[in-house]
């Protein structure tokens, strides 16, 4: 029920996203398009997945791996701050169809971090900066949603008005969050980032060691 709720109140808000960033960012469809077909199937596979089987392994994990891609991206300071694609042509569809399957399959089963988990893989393998890398992101995050809500919405685990609820609110936050990063840039969302999956630290590892 939570994981339901929570992706039916989300693709509202990563739809508003995306929406706004292809109005005014070019986005990469040669690596957003596979990327997103990859992570349709993968998610869905992930949200089946989880409703057989626990979590905990993930949950504990989740706080380490974050940790380690803090560290790394605040120590590389240049890091997708210049837009310089590393991939063309049947290497970057095959890189992007690894990434959104992988991706997705984890938003699926478990979902936190998933929008820092793509931004920092399209920044880092791809050579995006920072706003393009979260502009494919919401491309790409909108597909996982929309396959893990069909399959919890099927199996009868969302609460539907909890969810639209939250859902107003979402993307009230998300059109506001957007304007920001299209008005600063970069540099701005780099930041951002980095406070963001500070943040999912914190919770993740008192949602795993503490609770």
């Amino acid at each position: 029920m939570l994981f339901g709720s929570n992706k039916l109140a989300s693709i509202w808000g990563t739809g508003a996203a995306a929406y706004n960033y292809a109005r005014r960012v070019k986005l990469e469809w040669n690596t957003a398009l596979p990327a997103t077909i990859a992570a349709l199937v993968f998610a869905f596979c992930g949200a089946y997945t989880v409703t057989w089987l626990p979590g905990n392994l993930v949950r504990k994990l989740l706080p380490i791996v974050l940790f380690i891609l803090l560290i790394y991206t605040w120590r590389s300071s240049q890091l997708g701050l210049s837009h310089a694609p590393l991939h063309r042509g049947t290497r970057e569809r095959l890189l992007a169809i690894v990434v959104g399957a992988a991706i997705g399959f984890y938003d699926g089963f478990f979902g936190p971090g998933t929008g820092s988990f793509l931004i920092f893989l399209f920044v880092r393998f791809f050579g995006f900066d920072f706003l393009r890398a979260s502009a494919v992101s919401k491309v790409v995050n909108v597909a996982c949603n929309l396959a893990a809500l069909i399959w919890f919405g099927y199996s009868g685990n969302v609460l539907w008005q909890l969810g639209l609820s939250m859902a107003v609110f979402n993307v009230c936050g998300s059109l506001l969050g957007t304007r920001l990063a299209l008005r600063h840039g970069s540099h701005l969302v780099r930041k951002v980032f980095l406070v963001v999956v500070g943040a999912l630290i914190l919770k993740t590892a008192y949602d795993a060691f503490l609770r």
